[in-house]
């Protein structure tokens, strides 16, 4: 069995489940009732909100913060500085805790750095959003999509390659 490994920098909160041959490095926190499978690698200065569900074997680089919300499926990657909201109308003085959105990012996508994930879409499987997108609506499973707002390109296959 292979143990978990956690920078000595990093918060676990209790109630918390981590898989085995899973990382998490440095300065990163993993908040209550998070569950996060085996083999995973969580980047230095990522935020796991409470309550978030992350399969097997997803990579989650630098600067991210999974947000309450966002549930992240086996064999996702997560570039660095992607960013997930959950509430689709802000505000800091109106309490909308019970308004979140679920953003859901099924088995094998990719999501390109400082990529921005606006609450509530689902993105397929093996689908892949290019660099700096904003990502509005749902896209669909082994789509190419890219820009601002992102807009299907194309098709890949599970593998990444470009249809």
């Amino acid at each position: 069995m292979e143990e978990v490994y956690i920078h000595e920098s990093s918060y676990v909160d209790d109630d918390v489940s981590i898989g085995e041959g899973t990382k998490i490095w440095h300065f990163s926190h993993i908040q209550k009732g998070a569950v996060i499978g085996r083999n995973c690698v969580i980047g230095q200065n990522v935020n796991i909100g409470p309550n978030v569900q992350i399969g097997n074997n997803v990579k989650i680089q630098n600067n991210v913060s999974v947000y309450e919300g966002v549930s992240i499926c086996d064999e996702v990657f997560v570039g660095p500085s992607v960013v997930f909201t959950n509430v689709v109308n802000p505000r800091s003085f109106v309490e909308r805790k019970n308004e979140l959105k679920k953003t859901i990012l099924d088995k094998g996508c990719s999501i390109g750095a400082n990529s921005t994930i606006i609450c509530g879409v689902y993105i397929g499987r093996y689908s892949m959003i290019g660099a700096g997108s904003v990502v509005t609506k749902t896209v669909e499973e082994y789509s190419l999509v890219y820009g601002v707002p992102s807009v299907r390109r194309g098709k890949v296959d599970k593998e990444g390659n470009i249809l």
